[in-house]
């Protein structure tokens, strides 16, 4: 009993001594793990893009010019027409009978300055053997000048009447395409009401929004079109007109662009515009609009700093200059090519911070994918 207790007592000792001589290790550090986006400066970057539908440069909404209850329909939406061709009419009824009115008011407006000629000339020849009184001879004078005058002025009713029995027939004004119905046969529609558009197909037309901050460039730079339906074709187009005030609601500059080289196009398609920056600017890539932070009130970015293809690095924050924006990310420049960009939790980053990209393994441990 007395060896064993020996022995415990020379073992704890030496155990001690040897656990205070080996070195100690310090825990792993561990690298908080980012998703980064590689800066890459090609032509999709350096061009803004616009959405917008080709239009006609001529299309006329054609309503009646009287009102009242719509008897005909005679076309349809993509329906081509040509000038005077019948597109709807009206129940012509009521304007048929004012007509006739009209017309029976102006024989009886006729007879009666007819009538009231005839006794001017009879007082005028009693006049001269003092039959008649001078005051019955102006008399007589004025009643014929007022005859004459309602006879006119009833033929002026009966043309009215005749021009408004012929309006109850809407024709085409020009030779063009129906892009538009809004009525239906028995429905009553007012006078100047629109009810048919018709577009011209031989002009068509790129219709664009454009943001205030674009404007500018927007009048000197060179533009590109395809259609959705062709994405792979694309033509020039050249810039027509450019409204000068914004539109009320979407604070938008419309742009209305034609094909520099007549060209047919399908009304109402879906169009991209590619605005080209000239030659001599700088160059600019896309990244995340996550990944812009600032640096005392200038965009910044966190750029990972690491040696050759090492999977983690350090983080830096590095100023840029932005050029534009397009839908979820930001135009950029001031960064080389093949940098890394962090692109998620850039609140959570400082200078010199280690980190790792996803997938990336330290040690034994593999880095979670950054939330």
């Amino acid at each position: 009993m007395r060896t064993i207790l020996s022995a415990v007592f020379f073992v704890a000792p030496l155990a001690a001594l040897l656990s205070a001589c080996s070195p100690s290790r310090p825990p792993a550090e561990v690298l908080r793990a980012v998703r980064a986006a590689e800066v890459r400066y090609d032509k999709s970057g350096e061009a803004n893009r616009y959405v917008g539908t080709v239009q006609s440069r001529h299309e006329v909404d054609q309503g009646f010019r009287v009102g009242g209850k719509i008897a005909e329909r005679k076309v349809d939406v993509g329906q081509a027409v040509r000038e005077g061709d019948v597109l709807a009419a009206l129940d012509a009824t009521d304007y048929r009978l004012a007509e006739e009115a009209a017309s029976q008011q102006l024989v009886a407006s006729k007879a009666q300055a007819r009538q009231a000629e005839s006794d001017r000339k009879r007082l005028e020849a009693l006049k001269s053997d003092g039959s008649v009184s001078a005051a019955d001879e102006e008399m007589a004078l004025t009643r014929a000048q007022q005859t004459r005058a309602a006879a006119e002025a009833d033929e002026r009713k009966l043309e009215l009447a005749r021009n408004r029995l012929n309006y109850t027939v809407l024709r085409a004004p020009r030779n063009g395409v129906v892009t538009a119905v809004r009525f239906e046969i028995g429905q009553v529609v007012a006078e100047g009401q629109p009810v048919v558009s018709i577009a011209n197909p031989g002009e068509p037309e790129i219709v664009v929004d454009v943001p205030e901050d674009h404007l500018d460039a927007f009048k000197t730079a060179r533009f590109k079109a395809s259609l959705a339906s062709v994405p792979g074709e694309t033509f020039d187009v050249v810039l027509r007109e450019l409204a000068p005030q914004a539109a009320a609601q979407t604070r938008t500059f419309r742009a209305r662009l034609k094909p520099a080289t007549p060209r047919p196009l399908p009304l109402g398609a879906t169009a991209t515009l590619v605005v080209e920056r000239p030659d001599d600017e700088i160059p600019a890539a896309p990244i995340p609009a996550a990944a812009i932070t600032q640096d005392k009130g200038q965009p910044a970015v966190w750029v990972v700093r690491r040696a050759g293809n090492e999977p983690a690095g350090t983080v830096e924050l590095v100023r840029v200059a932005v050029h534009g924006y397009r839908n979820d990310e930001v135009l950029i420049s001031g960064l080389p090519a093949g940098q890394l960009v962090v692109t998620a939790g850039v609140q959570k980053m400082a200078p010199g911070l280690h980190v790792a990209l996803p997938g990336a393994t330290t040690g034994a441990a593999v880095v979670p994918q950054a939330k």
